[in-house]
């Protein structure tokens, strides 16, 4: 038999058949008339002439069998058809038309029936078209974007903007928007989703076309529509960028056939017949016993069927797959013919062990068929199995998926069929993750939820920052019987998808499975180095979404992927007694540096890893005895220089990005078809995809991708002193055993698979949660609107009833599809796998800490999981799941809170992002009460350690994330700030009630003790602080300032000007900025006021007139009279939001209510002289804090208008206690007898006597040697940066006091 692949003849196993010479006669197996009945019993004739009687019937036998079943099988073979169909126009096979058939830029699978767009609006159209009768095909949507699927005619010209549907003789349906298109557009149809079928039907006799939605139809779309001569339709598609389909033109068996309407592609009607008799004959085989002792035929149950080698049975097996196998490497019959009798044998119900014919089955078509066939046969299997699957419709009982997950379980069970498709299929072409998924239903009706969950119901008590508050008030009778009917409903729907996840992690067990070693290498071992394969397309295309493994697929892979490795863990432990339990699964530090296991491109903690093994060489052979190649290092550094020109290279416009072929094979991600190659498509040029390197290249960077494919159990597990992926154990490592190698590397890879996508998706699927809660909330608002709407207004009462209906449904729909989310995304099992990941990777951390140096080998990825685990954990699984009930969870808190403390300054550390994201953890976890007091409980040394990083100077680092640490640990003992959110915005509802900036205040009392001890004992440290801070006050306050000008000028322009977003937001960051560095300066003043006040100090006065300076600037520029921040307020700029005077005024006072009324009386007397010594200082600026500048102005200005309302702290009442109230009232008081004394003592100065520098106060200090002079402010401010005098340039050297000498 020759090959269809390449025309390279390929013949069938050479079986010795009854037809040899040298058979005898009745050929040793059984009597000849015995056989004959068999052979008749097995292959009937189908012919209606009647039959002879068997005693008058020629004798079947082996060597006439081949003829007889040659003869039946041309039985009612259907005449060949020709090529031109009535109706149709075009070849017999349908694809898309990748020639001249489409406008903008597609990437098409190999098999031209899958396409992804790669364009702001693609379009294609099929090769074959209909003028007559009725037609239709299915598309598979794999996507659920914007796309527009139809029927258009050769005239129709598309472009970018302008697709199906668009022009006058196309016709289009879209989902996404639920719309028909045809020029104009109208509502129709239902909503689609990923995993749906579209059925495009056209009836040219009635001129209509219409769709079907998962078989459902979805009525008439267009009435006569343009028929007659020179017209005539072909299948199209208009899709926008990344959106991908799949189309069944016929070439294989239609989901959803529609009675009345042929697919556009023949079904392959001859073979298809073919292959269901020769199946029947198989089917009898299984029924049929031959009982040579009684010689007689014996019916059985084909489910007890054994190949026990009989010779009779196997022969005539022979003889049937001699004409069977051919027939099973075409798609259409494996999924029409053998997956529909595969699937009837698991019919019955019970376990699949139940089931033994599907193995049997398999064993035969390894014996049986050539290899090439039964490779090709098992990968298609495989591949309708998957569209089968990832397209099945929802149903109450999951039924489908259970049915096709069985089925795939059963083939997996078969050791050499599992092991080639582990090898060859199931990551190379259908990506086994697609088997893991459960997708989420849009359409709540048509998955049957409403039956399982009759009785819906959501939150109904908010405070007013829109909080869920059930737990604070007693829920009503009614509330708690549908809460509890609720989660009944819930907890059925749960069952059910418990079902299909345990298949699911059936199916992952058998491919972990390492004891089948029968056939060759076990399974496991081929499944850990295609999956690190997989892991690296992922990792290695991040920026092209079309190519990577859908985030939700990534979710679901990764929770039975926990379950499997954590049952063979357990598995292990049971067996060794020495080996840890998986609750202490963690990952050792060899795996990171001894280079068993590809981490890829993959960030380090220190830097690159060529750097790290130049630098670091020596410490890798001290303390893990593992040396390295100087050969290597130098190639890793060329490696490195080549990657940096490639870089270089790759920056070139994108349309010749792509048409270089750039871009990476996506067709198993988005199109169902799943095919090997792909064909990028432009309106330039057509070009097969080619690799994303030149030639010469890969071969050099595939170096370590290869050695990681060829790794065997050896390289892995170790042997004979050989530790395998622990090989270079360090000194700090127990040599106690953890678990068996490969699960360790599986584990590595589940952590790997959380930080490509899984934590993006966890946190993009909470959006259900949060529109059942906003949902929620304008619910409740109608509702009270409805109870205090008067009777006589009807019209705005139907109007408010309108509106409460449209929320409950809304709502009933939402609370149903939110229960499912529940149950496969956000449950108590898959909270405990994030637990249990997160764990995994503080004790990872943990090891690696311990080995020094070496710890700058560690992946960043370790990181980001343990922070980004834990902030899903508390954001995302709440409230529906309580932290506080995970075992252990105090003190993974505490070891998490010393992870942060410890590294978010450490040196090793060298990554920007990296150090980025462990400073924003350590902010969001100081925030939060629980997660404060774990920061408490880590050793004193690691909290001062913390303390003292926290404390360095703010400048040459990101310091806004530290003072805002600072500054959490102060809330709540500031002047006026106690508040959760400031008065102006409580009327606002917050974006985020969950935003770590909203949560109350919880001061740590021991952190600020331990900041106080060490401004205290190390006097330069706190200098270089506090100049720090004073800096960067100074910067964000006039940064703040120049831009409301700008905005101001801007609103004021007559021509209607739109302020940039942008700038609006800095500003806004800016003015928090400059709040939360003067709440720093108020919480130092507190803790340490001698920092300021005890002029023993070197540095104290300055930084005390420093402080002044700021402090009245500030008053001064918010304070004045009509000014520019008043108007900027009062024009109430969305993203200006937080700007107001309540936040920065109440610090200020905070500060000076701290150095004028609390501190001794010579603390109270420096402060005073200085602050009214500056020349910035103005009265009415302390007035104003409680309103009573304006009482002084007002007979020199116009009476304020009735809206216009003054600042003053008395009517925060609220916020600022009586006791602050009195202080305030006491400092302005003070401040007034001391200005009045002060200007009444004040001795004229003459211009000669002043500072050089400023003009404000007298000279007070003569510089060395060059006796220049200034004030004392001055040159101390100047001598922290320059150390060269501020006219002649020379060195100074010292700086004595000066005073004038008495005049003559």
């Amino acid at each position: 038999m020759s090959s269809k692949w390449g025309g390279t003849a390929l013949s069938h196993r050479s079986y010795r058949l009854a037809s040899d010479t040298d058979m005898p006669k009745v050929a040793g197996i059984v009597n000849e008339k015995l056989l004959s009945d068999y052979l008749n019993h097995i292959f009937p004739s189908t012919s209606k002439p009647q039959q002879p009687a068997a005693a008058f019937r020629k004798p079947l036998t082996f060597l006439d069998l081949g003829d007889h079943l040659d003869r039946l099988l041309a039985e009612g073979e259907p005449a060949e058809e020709s090529k031109d169909v009535d109706g149709r126009l075009g070849p017999p096979t349908v694809v898309l038309d990748h020639t001249s058939g489409f406008e903008g830029l597609l990437l098409v699978d190999d098999d031209l029936l899958g396409v992804i767009g790669h364009s702001n609006f693609s379009s294609i159209r099929a090769t074959t078209c209909v003028f007559k009768g009725k037609w239709s095909y299915e598309v598979l949507i794999s996507s659920q974007g914007l796309m527009q699927i139809g029927w258009c005619t050769l005239n129709c010209r598309f472009n970018q903007e302008e697709g199906v549907g668009d022009t006058a003789d196309s016709y289009a349906y879209d989902g996404n928007r639920v719309r028909k298109w045809n020029v104009t557009t109208t509502n129709y149809g239902k909503s689609w989703a990923a995993g749906d079928i579209v059925t495009c039907l056209i009836d040219l006799d009635e001129g209509t076309i219409s769709f079907c939605l998962n078989g459902q139809s979805l009525g008439i779309a267009f009435n006569s529509i343009k028929i007659g001569p020179g017209l005539a339709y072909f299948p199209a598609i208009s899709l926008s960028f990344k959106e991908s389909v799949a189309f069944n033109f016929g070439s294989r068996p239609l989901r959803y056939p529609v009675e009345g309407y042929q697919p556009l592609q023949d079904p392959p009607s001859a073979d298809l017949l073919k292959a269901q008799r020769l199946l029947g004959y198989i089917k009898n085989v299984f029924t049929t016993k031959i009982d040579t002792q009684e010689g007689k035929l014996v019916e059985k149950d084909s489910a007890a069927w054994e190949l026990q080698g009989e010779t009779t049975v196997l022969v005539t097996l022979a003889h049937i797959f001699n004409h069977f196998a051919p027939l099973m490497c075409k798609v259409y019959l494996v999924e029409g013919v053998l997956m529909r009798f595969l699937l009837s044998i698991l019919e019955g119900g019970g376990s699949v062990d139940e089931h033994p014919l599907i193995q049997q089955l398999l064993d035969l078509m390894w014996l049986l068929m050539e290899d090439y066939e039964v490779n090709e046969c098992l990968k298609q299997l495989m591949m309708s199995l998957l569209r089968a699957y990832r397209f099945s419709p929802i149903i109450p009982d999951l039924g489908f998926q259970i049915h096709y997950l069985r089925l795939t379980t059963a083939i997996l069970r078969h050791e050499k069929s599992r092991k080639y498709l582990l090898s060859n299929v199931l990551f190379d072409v259908l990506r086994s993750a697609v088997f893991f998924y459960i997708k989420t239903p849009l359409q709540v009706k048509e998955a049957g939820l409403e039956e399982l969950i009759p009785t819906t119901w959501w939150p109904c008590h908010f405070d007013k920052e829109g909080r869920d508050e059930r737990e604070a008030r007693e829920e009503s009778p009614e509330e708690r019987l549908r809460r509890r009917a609720y989660e009944r409903g819930c907890q059925r729907l749960k069952k059910r998808i418990e079902v299909v996840e345990e298949l699911q992690v059936q199916i992952l067990k058998l491919l972990l499975n390492n004891k089948d070693k029968g056939t060759g290498e076990a399974s496991r071992y081929i499944f850990l180095n295609k999956f690190r394969k997989f892991l690296q397309e992922n990792a290695s295309n991040r920026g092209n979404p079309t190519v990577l493994c859908p985030p939700e697929y990534m979710v679901c892979f990764l929770h039975r992927l926990i379950a499997a490795v954590r049952f063979y863990w357990e598995e292990s432990k049971r067996k060794s007694s020495g080996v840890l339990g998986s609750e202490e699964a963690y990952v050792p530090p060899q795996l990171f540096y001894n280079g068993k296991v590809d981490y890829f491109d993959l960030q380090r903690l220190g830097g690159l890893l060529s750097h790290l093994k130049k630098t670091l060489k020596d410490d890798l052979a001290s303390k893990a005895n593992i040396i390295i190649d100087p050969s290597e290092i130098q190639a890793m550094s060329m490696d490195d220089l080549d990657e940096d020109e490639e870089n270089g290279t790759v920056q070139r416009p994108a349309g010749a990005t792509a048409m270089g072929g750039a871009l990476a094979r996506p067709s198993w991600l988005s199109s169902p078809t799943l095919g090997r190659a792909n064909r990028f498509l432009s309106t330039a040029a057509v070009s097969l995809m080619s690799p994303r390197r030149p030639l010469g290249t890969p071969e050099r960077m595939k170096v370590r991708t290869l050695s990681v494919e060829q790794r065997t159990e050896e390289d892995i597990e170790g042997s004979h002193g050989n530790d395998g992926l622990l090989q270079g154990r360090p000194p700090e490592e127990s040599d106690q055993p953890i678990a068996e190698k490969s699960l360790l590397e599986i584990v590595d890879g589940i952590v790997m698979m959380y930080n490509l996508s899984v934590h993006q998706q966890l946190g993009k699927m909470v959006v259900v949660s949060d529109d059942v809660h906003e949902y929620a909330v304008a619910l409740k608002d109608t509702e009270e609107k409805i109870a205090r709407c008067p009777k006589q207004r009807e019209d705005i009462l139907e109007e408010l009833v309108k509106s409460q209906k449209v929320f409950t449904e809304k709502l009933n729909h939402l609370s149903r599809r939110l229960a499912w989310i529940n149950a496969t995304i956000y449950s108590k099992d898959k909270m405990l796998d994030i637990y249990w990941l997160l764990r995994v990777c503080i004790r990872s951390i943990e090891h690696m800490d311990r080995t020094g140096s070496l710890f700058a080998f560690t992946p960043e990825f370790y990181l980001n999981v343990a922070m980004n685990s834990y902030s899903a954990l508390k954001n995302y699984f709440s409230p529906s799941n309580s932290m506080d009930e995970l075992p252990g969870y105090e003190e993974t808190l505490t070891q998490l809170a010393a992870l942060l403390a410890k590294h978010f300054a450490d040196p090793r550390i060298v990554g920007t992002d990296i150090k980025d994201s462990l400073m924003q953890a350590l902010a969001s976890y100081v925030c939060y009460h629980q997660s404060l007091r774990a920061v408490e409980r880590i050793p004193e040394e690691q909290r001062v350690a913390m303390m003292k990083n926290l404390l360095a100077p703010y400048e040459q680092r990101p310091w806004a994330q530290t003072n805002w640490i600072l500054v959490r640990l102060w809330r709540g003992c500031g002047f006026g700030y106690r508040y959760t959110r400031l008065p102006h915005l409580l009327k606002i509802k917050p974006e985020d009630a969950n935003l770590p900036s909203l949560q109350k205040p919880c001061p740590s009392f021991l952190l600020q003790k331990h900041m106080a001890d060490l401004l205290s004992r190390d006097k330069e440290m706190a200098a270089s602080f506090l100049n720090s801070v004073l800096n960067q006050l100074n910067w964000a306050f006039s940064e703040f300032i120049g831009m409301i000008q700008e905005i101001q000028q801007a609103a004021e322009r007559p021509e209607r000007n739109f302020v940039d977003t942008r700038q609006l937001k800095v500003c806004a960051t800016c003015f928090d900025l400059s709040v939360s560095l003067l709440r720093v300066l108020e919480m130092t003043v507190t803790l340490v006021p001698e920092i300021f006040l005890d002029w023993t100090r070197p540095s104290a006065e300055l930084l005390l007139r420093r402080l002044a300076q700021l402090l009245n600037q500030v008053l001064n520029r918010v304070t004045a009279e009509r000014n520019l921040f008043d108007r900027v307020v009062n024009l109430r700029l969305p993203g200006l939001e937080s700007v107001d005077h309540y936040p920065i005024l109440v610090a200020v006072t905070g500060i000076l209510v701290r150095i004028l009324v609390d501190c001794e009386m010579q603390g109270v007397a420096r402060a005073a002289a200085v602050l009214l010594s500056d020349p910035c200082f103005q009265l009415h600026s302390i007035q104003h804090l409680l309103g009573e500048s304006e009482l002084l102005s007002s007979f020199r200005a116009a009476p304020p208008s009735a809206e216009r309302k003054h600042f003053s702290l008395h009517t925060y009442t609220d916020y600022i206690s009586p006791e602050e109230q009195q202080k305030v009232e006491r400092m302005l008081s003070f401040l007034t007898n001391e200005s009045q004394e002060a200007a009444a003592s004040a001795a004229p100065t003459s211009e000669e006597d002043l500072c050089p520098i400023c003009y404000a106060h007298p000279i007070s200090a003569v510089f060395k040697p060059c006796s220049h002079k200034s004030c004392k402010a001055c040159i101390n401010q100047h001598l922290m940066n320059n150390k060269e005098c501020f006219f002649c340039k020379a060195t100074i050297t010292g700086v004595d006091d000066y005073s004038k000498p008495p005049a003559s």
